[in-house]
């Protein structure tokens, strides 16, 4: 093996037209990534060899369903590359079918495969966008299953910048753990591998003191840190995932999701997840994200 290319940190940007990839690709470049759009699989590995001829050490590459017909070439791709030596991460953007379709509304722009007479008939002549988008996530479906996913639904793009900025900064040579606060208000994360739900316990939002604070205030805390059934879900949620990150390590899992659920997304949930992050934080790679503060 060549030791220059553990050196060598690749990234592919891929997933759903309208999830973000132009936004992820531009906080790379903010990071000092080489970044290359719409990248035909054909030419991953002819590009991946020059770069490196060339002594480029971060190298991000867009592939997405514009290519679809040479997409099933991807994974093999992206276990060469590693096997070879690179550091290789694979982020797939999500986003819901509704979301996605009104994003193309607000843009007026065609979905990828809506057009053309290949795409055409794949969707048997039906150019229904929601249609165009199900056939996406099924010829997409082989990589997101090995890459890290990010739900962009209900983020804004600076918020998708800094979630791709820290998990491209984190050390890549285990298993990271991503904790995540959300309102169930709001939707689910599609991103994550487990979802707990929370709002069977004391809520601080009827705490009139309380209200205006949030799960990382002190008082918050400390009210929450008080209640019996806070601690009990926290040694619960604790105790099943320290049971099962050796083995989902060993399964091969690079990404884990977390996902703590609440009402608001604002005392509960996020106070969990700071718990979660400080007792998992020294064994793995540990990220946190708290979905309706991080949108303010």
């Amino acid at each position: 093996m060549n030791t220059a290319r553990l050196d060598v940190q690749i990234v592919l940007i891929t997933g759903m037209s309208g999830s973000g990839k132009s936004v992820a690709l531009h906080a790379l470049e903010d990071l000092g990534f080489y970044c290359v759009d719409n990248l035909p699989p054909e030419l991953l590995m002819p590009l991946v060899d020059l770069e490196h001829a060339h002594h480029a050490k971060r190298l991000a590459i867009a592939i997405d369903v514009r290519s679809a017909s040479s997409l099933p070439l991807v994974p093999e791709q992206l276990q060469h590359l590693k096997s070879l030596g690179f550091q290789v991460d694979c982020v797939f953007l999500d986003a819901t079918t509704d979301t996605l379709i009104r994003r193309f509304s607000e843009t007026r722009r065609r979905h990828p495969l809506s057009q053309g007479a290949q795409m055409s008939a794949l969707l048997d002549q039906r150019h229904v966008l929601a249609e165009a988008i199900e056939l996406e996530r099924d010829l997409l479906s082989d990589l997101r299953m090995q890459a890290h996913v990010i739900d962009s639904s209900m983020i804004r793009p600076t918020q998708l910048q800094s979630y791709v900025k820290a998990f491209i900064e984190a050390p890549g040579e285990q298993l990271t753990l991503v904790f995540e606060s959300f309102a169930f208000k709001r939707g689910i994360p599609s991103d994550a591998d487990f979802v707990f739900d929370v709002r069977m316990l004391p809520n601080p939002h009827y705490e009139p003191e309380l209200r205006a604070l949030t799960g990382q205030d002190a008082p918050v805390a400390d009210f929450l840190r008080r209640q019996p059934d806070v601690q009990r879900m926290l040694d619960h949620i604790h105790g099943f995932l320290d049971s099962w990150m050796d083995d989902l390590a060993q399964n091969h899992r690079s990404y884990v999701t977390v996902a703590i659920g609440c009402t608001g997304g604002q005392h509960r949930s996020v106070y969990l997840v700071e718990q979660l992050t400080q007792l998992f934080k020294a064994r793995w790679v540990t990220l946190k994200r708290h979905r309706e503060m991080d949108a303010r």
